[in-house]
């Protein structure tokens, strides 16, 4: 049996194991299975790999895709470059960590700013500084879209929620890469200016329960342009299988 899986924190808002069972039966994949892998901290992750010696692939999500990384025997070039790993190719016992957020994210992204004749942003905002928020701004530097992190601590290269409204320009992208408004905690929302957005703002979401977030409601009511993060799941759900087989 070829096992796979997903290690984050808590686990209860993925629909991973859905995804990847719904494939293999869709797919008449045999011998396959898909677990889902709670660790309190990541310094289980090794007690994991032990008890599990026929893992060959694994997804990471909240709070390990940076933490991950010491405990990894080799890292692609570019999962070290964007800073964090979201998908584990695990070869003879080996491990090697990769990053498939960049293709979910980039499609989904380009398929919303081309489907309309609203301005290409001319400032992202980047909310939150996670290891998801690393491979969006690797995405967005790829892209060539300017952009500015934001976080809700003062930290260095960032800027704070309450500066958003003083750097708003005419045309803007505001991407949540933060867990803020995920099932179960469904009625929160990040903390921006939503009464100043207009039809020429873009709101992305990497949440994808629920498929429409408080962030996406509040930037509807405002004309924006909205996307939530199904799709992405989807589109790194199929590059973490190509990963792992190849």
């Amino acid at each position: 049996m070829r096992k796979f899986g997903l290690i984050g924190k808590t686990l209860t808002h993925s629909f991973s194991k859905k995804y990847f069972e719904d494939k293999f039966q869709r797919e008449q994949i045999t011998n396959c299975s898909y677990d889902l892998f709670e660790l309190k901290t990541i310094e289980a992750f090794p007690v994991l790999l032990k008890s599990n010696p026929q893992l060959v692939g694994l997804n990471v999500t909240i709070p390990y895709k940076e933490s991950v990384m010491p405990y990894l025997d080799s890292i692609t070039e570019q999962a070290q470059k964007i800073g964090a790993v979201n998908c584990i190719r695990i070869v003879d016992g080996k491990t090697e960590g990769w990053n498939s957020d960049t293709v979910g994210f980039s499609r989904p992204l380009l398929g919303l700013l081309t489907e309309t004749l609203i301005p290409i942003p001319t400032q992202s905002f980047v909310l939150g500084t996670g290891g998801s928020s690393k491979a969006i701004v690797y995405a967005l530097e790829q892209l060539g879209l300017p952009f500015v992190k934001v976080s809700r601590e003062a930290k260095q290269n960032c800027i704070r929620y309450e500066e958003i409204a003083m750097r708003m320009k005419e045309a803007n992208l505001f991407i949540n890469t933060t867990p803020v408004g995920m099932f179960p905690n469904q009625n929160d929302c990040p903390n921006i200016p939503y009464e100043k957005l207009s039809s020429k703002d873009f709101l992305f979401d990497l949440i994808y329960n629920p498929a429409e977030t408080e962030f996406l409601k509040h930037g509807k009511l405002q004309g924006a342009r909205t996307k939530g993060g199904l799709e992405m799941l989807q589109l790194q759900a199929e590059k973490s299988w190509e990963i792992w087989n190849s």
